[in-house]
């Protein structure tokens, strides 16, 4: 068991979203189903009470709690990309499957996790000795919803 492990609320769909992650994101799992051993707050004996899964090797619970708490931006899961078209993939597969689009390379998955596709080019742009460049760069972001690292690229460059 791990000694820290990040808990998730969800209306009644953990597993789904579990299952979501494991097929989108590289090293990331689905493990034990745990069904409740009697009625709750949010569910009934026998449903299915929390999920154990990682996405990208972080471990998770997702927590069937119901409907009294909402998820927000508070918490969110960056997940750094290499290139565009694997910041095409992941944004384009949470925003295919009923999430929603937000700024600066935020979107929301239709369960209301937060997720920031970051590449890893846009880090290194804001992190440019050349503030100047850093500045255009960041600029460049506060316009954008999916990250386009060409335009990131150009704007550092002036």
């Amino acid at each position: 068991m791990n000694k820290n492990t990040i808990c998730l609320w969800y209306d009644n769909d953990a597993e789904g979203a579990a299952n979501f992650y494991a097929q989108t994101f590289p090293d990331s799992t689905v493990g034990a189903v745990n069904r409740a051993p009697s009625d709750f707050p949010g569910g009934k004996q026998g449903d299915v009470l929390t999920v154990e899964f990682t996405v990208c090797g972080v471990p998770c619970l997702g927590l069937n709690g119901g409907d009294t708490f909402k998820q927000s931006e508070a918490f969110s899961f960056q997940i750094a990309t290499d290139n565009q078209e694997e910041t095409d993939r992941y944004w384009n597969a949470i925003v295919g499957n009923g999430g929603e689009e937000s700024m600066c390379g935020w979107c929301k998955d239709k369960w209301g996790i937060s997720w920031q596709i970051t590449p890893v080019a846009l880090t290194v742009a804001f992190t440019d000795p050349d503030r100047a460049a850093a500045k255009r760069a960041f600029d460049a972001m506060m316009e954008m919803q999916k990250i386009d690292i060409a335009k990131i690229e150009a704007a550092r460059r002036g």
